[in-house]
């Protein structure tokens, strides 16, 4: 019998690529890449292709769309090249400015047309409420409306799942579960400021060091500092 199909967001980055580990276990992933005018985008594309052709995802199953459209909304550090990236706060109260208004709703309206087109069963994305830096859109009660909006809105999909299974889980768990599933963890990038070396110092990188040291594991990427 075979699985049924799925949409998974790969961003390129730890926690979509451990997603994608957990999806392929019960689905035949179609895999969606974002373009909304990050300042890593290569980056993050590169990694993307990686995982994917890690997993031997074919072509026909890969998508890149483009909405940079974002970049002239404006709003946010990561999109807004005129603004710098701020130094990471692990214990920070507020939003930050890496902030991207309403991605995750983007993300997950795009992947919603391509699942109703394929008529997937699941669409699957990788946030995590618990250790993130305080998204409003990486929140279950968000996830879970979108869930039910898309529900809604879509023809001939009144089942279709939204999965986000590391939603609960801190770094340091999205670490172990990817190691225990051998995610090409050393292929993702989670850098905000960098192309090249991850910058060490950006929430993301803070986070996804801290979930390492935590894990009692080596990460396998290269960082300017440290």
């Amino acid at each position: 019998m075979s699985l049924p199909s799925s949409v998974v967001l790969l961003s390129g980055g730890m926690d979509s690529c451990v997603t994608l580990a957990m999806a392929l276990r019960e689905s035949r992933p179609h895999l969606l890449h974002v373009h909304y005018g990050q300042r890593t985008q290569a980056a993050e594309e590169r990694a993307f292709r990686a995982v994917a052709d890690h997993y031997t995802i074919p072509e026909e199953r890969r998508l890149i769309v483009d909405i940079s459209h974002l970049t002239s909304i404006g709003g946010s550090s990561l999109t807004d090249l005129s603004e710098e990236v701020e130094d990471g706060k692990l214990d920070g109260e507020g939003i930050p400015r890496t902030y991207v208004p309403f991605r995750n709703g983007n993300l997950l309206s795009i992947a919603a047309s391509w699942a109703e087109v394929l008529e997937a069963q699941s669409i699957w994305l990788g946030v995590v409420e618990e250790d993130g830096s305080g998204y409003p859109d990486c929140r279950a009660s968000f996830i879970s409306a979108m869930e039910q909006s898309i529900r809604q809105g879509s023809a001939g999909l009144g089942r279709l799942v939204v999965r986000a299974p590391l939603i609960s889980m801190n770094k340091s768990e999205i670490v172990r579960q990817g190691l225990e599933l051998n995610a090409p963890l050393d292929k993702t990038w989670s850098c905000y400021r960098s192309g090249d070396a991850a910058c060490g110092t950006c929430d993301s990188c803070l986070l996804r060091l801290r979930a390492f040291e935590r894990a009692g594991k080596v990460d396998g990427i290269h960082y300017c500092v440290g």
